[in-house]
């Protein structure tokens, strides 16, 4: 078996699961306080999102990760998270990049997304990347900014 590169992106198995866990956590701990709320993505059934196969990671230990779901008509990336440790090493531009090719493999012409209206460091993300602002709703104690980015 062949060691993976740190640039890799591969579909999680279930000896992932505690290292999926552990880099969301660590990505989404800090907003606990700012939104007043644990974040939905550190309350996802990780097992179950990875048997599913939901999940993608990089990194040799685990630094990065996806989870996407696919519809018919569009790819939703439910969950993106980088260990703070990576922040800055482009470990989420691969990331990012890696949803839109895997939008452009299953034939879809969209990707979706949403944020915590108060996760601003998001909100300066995504248009950088090609998402345009779709609407701005709440879900139960959730303010989120919902996202598109279709494909050229």
């Amino acid at each position: 078996m062949r060691a993976m590169t740190s640039e890799e992106i591969r579909p999680a198995t279930a000896a992932d699961v505690p290292a999926v866990k552990a880099v969301t956590d660590a990505a989404y701990r800090r907003y606990i306080e700012r939104i007043g709320v644990v974040p939905v993505p550190m309350e996802a059934d990780h097992a179950a999102d990875v048997a599913a196969g939901k999940v993608f990671v990089t990194g040799d230990p685990v630094v990065g990760l996806v989870v996407v779901e696919t519809r018919a008509d569009h790819l939703i990336l439910d969950s993106i998270a980088v260990h703070p440790d990576a922040h800055g090493t482009g470990v989420g531009r691969r990331l990012l990049h890696f949803v839109e090719a895997r939008a452009r493999a299953l034939g879809l012409s969209e990707v979706r997304l949403y944020t915590h209206a108060m996760m601003w460091e998001n909100q300066k993300l995504y248009p950088k990347f090609g998402y345009e602002v779709v609407e701005r709703r709440g879900d139960g104690p959730y303010d989120r900014v919902h996202y598109r980015k279709r494909r050229d």
